[in-house]
């Protein structure tokens, strides 16, 4: 499983890189804004930046546009950037029409705010690259989010389309644990659902004893 973490945060970017599991980083309108990064051109800046940090892995940059010219057009100038950028593009007829159009240009995308599996289908279809079922959205109304990632799983390996399942709103380390394990290509979420993968209280206690031990014997 690959690791995104899920921010515009140039620090917790970082500090993921550090750690030596971050593949890729996602991020949309809504992540730019809580870092206060305003403007087109400090935007696409900022997206730069990110590919900067990130070895080698993908930066979904999203699109603002909802009609096909518009995306087309924003998506070119956004995969222009950097090699690393995958083009960002929503779940609506002309977004799947964009799909098949960057497609055919070679483009990388990633169909966002998917939340059936016939949304994912039509994703894999138009040859996206991703597609990001909204899991944490949908526990919010009190349908399974991990069902779909099921769902969409079987249906991809039924047909083997190469589309990745990049498990997106990822709340917490449990999310990650269960979406390895339905077999969920990526997980994008906050640098804290990845850093609870660390935590057992086990290893604490090991670690605690360890280190009480060696003192008693070197003091």
């Amino acid at each position: 499983m690959k690791f995104f973490i899920d921010t515009a945060n140039l620090d917790q970017i970082r500090e993921a890189q550090a750690l030596g599991v971050l593949d890729g980083v996602t991020t949309n309108p809504s992540l730019m804004a809580k870092e206060g990064i305003t403007g087109k051109n400090n935007i696409l800046k900022h997206y730069v930046d990110i590919c900067h940090i990130v070895d080698g892995g993908d930066v979904s940059a999203e699109v603002i546009a909802t009609d096909f010219e518009g995306m087309v057009r924003e998506g070119e100038e956004l995969a222009e950037l950097h090699e690393q950028i995958v083009v960002k593009v929503p779940m609506i007829r002309d977004g799947v029409k964009a799909l098949n159009y960057f497609s055919d240009k070679g483009i990388r995308t990633n169909c966002t705010l998917v939340f059936s599996p016939g949304q994912a289908l039509l994703a894999a279809k138009a040859g996206a690259s991703y597609v990001s079922p909204f899991i944490g959205r949908l526990d919010d109304i009190s349908t399974d989010g991990l069902n779909l990632i099921s769902e969409i799983r079987e249906i991809y390996d039924n047909y083997g389309f190469g589309t990745e399942i990049l498990a997106a709103s990822i709340r917490h380390t449990m999310h990650v644990i269960e979406c390895a394990k339905i077999g969920a290509d990526v997980m994008t979420g906050p640098l804290s659902a990845i850093e609870g993968l660390l935590k057992h209280p086990l290893t604490d206690i090991g670690l605690e004893k360890f280190l009480s031990d060696y003192r008693k014997g070197n003091g």
